[in-house]
C-alpha cells in the first residue's frame, strides 16, 4: 500500500479490522454448523410415497461432468439398469429450504435423494440390507461427497427406511426404467398384437366406487401421472353398480407389482392385481 492509499484507508484501519474479524468469526461459526434431525413434532402421515412418473431432465444439475472436492463426476447420460450397492446417509436441518441441484428447494420431510451421477430427476429404489425396509425416493440432488456414500437421503427418507438415528446403512439402490412401461403402451395401442392380447389379462385394480363420478376423478388423476393406461369399468352387484379404477393391461408380472406397492396408501387403500374375465 503506497502513503496515498494509506492516508485514505489508516483513520479507518480499527473499523475494517472490525469488520474482518467479524467476517472470521462467522465463517467459524458456519464452519461449526451441524446437521440435524427436526426439533418440532412431526406428522408423518403427511409423508406421502412417491409416485414415479415421466419427467424431462432438469435444466439445473445435469452437466457432462463436474468437480467437487478436487474429483471429477460424469452425469449418466442414462440410468437404464443402473443398480449400486454400498452406504447411504441422510441430511436433514441444516440444508431445509436450500436450493438443490435441480434447481427445487430442499425439504428434508419429501422422500429425495442426493446422487453423485444419476440424471436428474429420477427415481430409485432403496433397500436398507440391514433390516429389508425399502421405499422408493425421487433424486433431485448431488452428493454425497463423502468415500464410500453412494447416496444421501432426506431425513424422511431415511427415517422410513429405519436409518436416521444410526446416520448412516447399508443399502441396494435400482432405477425406476419407464422402458417397459412404454413397450406396454406400445402394444396396447396394436403395435404388437399378439402381446397386447395376453398383455389385457392382468391389470391393477386401485379401487371401486359406488359413485361414477368418484372413478372417474381418481382415473383423471392417474391417467394423468403415470405413463400407462387408465380405464373404469363397471360390474353389477345385485342392483347396484360398482365402478372399477384399473391400470393396464400389464405385460409384466414385476411392473404390476411394484405399481401396486407403489400406489398403496391410506386413502386409497392396497391396490390388488387382477385379471380380465
Amino acid at each position: 500500500m503506497n502513503f496515498e492509499s494509506y492516508r485514505k484507508y489508516g483513520s479507518r484501519a480499527p473499523f475494517i479490522l472490525l469488520v474482518l474479524m467479524s467476517l472470521f468469526a462467522c465463517s467459524v461459526v458456519e464452519k461449526k454448523e451441524q446437521d440435524s434431525a427436526p426439533t418440532r413434532p412431526i406428522d408423518w402421515s403427511q409423508v406421502k410415497p412417491i409416485t414415479p412418473k415421466k419427467e424431462p431432465k432438469s435444466k439445473y444439475g445435469n452437466p457432462k461432468s463436474y468437480e467437487e472436492a478436487g474429483l471429477t463426476y460424469r452425469v449418466l447420460d442414462s440410468a437404464e439398469n443402473f443398480k449400486q450397492e454400498g452406504v447411504a446417509s441422510w441430511y436433514g436441518t441444516k440444508f431445509h429450504g436450500r436450493r438443490t441441484s435441480s434447481g427445487e428447494a430442499y425439504d428434508m420431510l419429501q422422500l429425495t435423494a442426493a446422487h453423485k451421477t444419476l440424471p436428474i430427476p429420477c427415481y430409485v429404489r432403496v433397500k436398507n440390507k440391514d433390516n429389508g425396509r425399502e421405499l422408493i425416493v425421487r433424486v433431485n440432488d448431488r452428493g454425497p461427497f463423502v468415500k464410500s456414500r453412494i447416496i444421501d437421503l432426506s431425513y424422511a427418507a431415511a427415517h422410513q427406511l429405519g436409518m436416521a438415528h444410526k446416520g448412516t446403512a447399508n443399502v441396494a439402490i435400482e432405477i425406476i426404467s419407464f422402458a417397459s412401461t412404454e413397450k406396454v403402451r406400445q402394444q396396447y395401442s396394436g403395435n404388437s398384437t399378439a402381446a397386447a392380447q395376453s398383455a389385457r389379462k392382468r391389470f391393477v385394480q386401485v379401487g371401486a366406487y359406488s359413485k361414477k363420478l368418484s372413478a372417474q376423478k381418481l382415473a383423471k388423476v392417474l391417467d394423468r401421472e403415470i405413463d400407462l393406461p387408465v380405464s373404469v369399468s363397471t360390474i353389477n352387484r345385485g342392483k347396484s353398480k360398482l365402478y372399477r379404477v384399473r391400470i393396464g393391461p400389464i405385460d409384466s408380472l414385476a411392473i404390476a407389482e411394484e405399481l401396486a406397492e407403489t400406489l398403496s396408501i391410506d386413502e386409497l387403500g392396497k391396490p390388488s392385481i387382477v385379471y380380465q374375465d
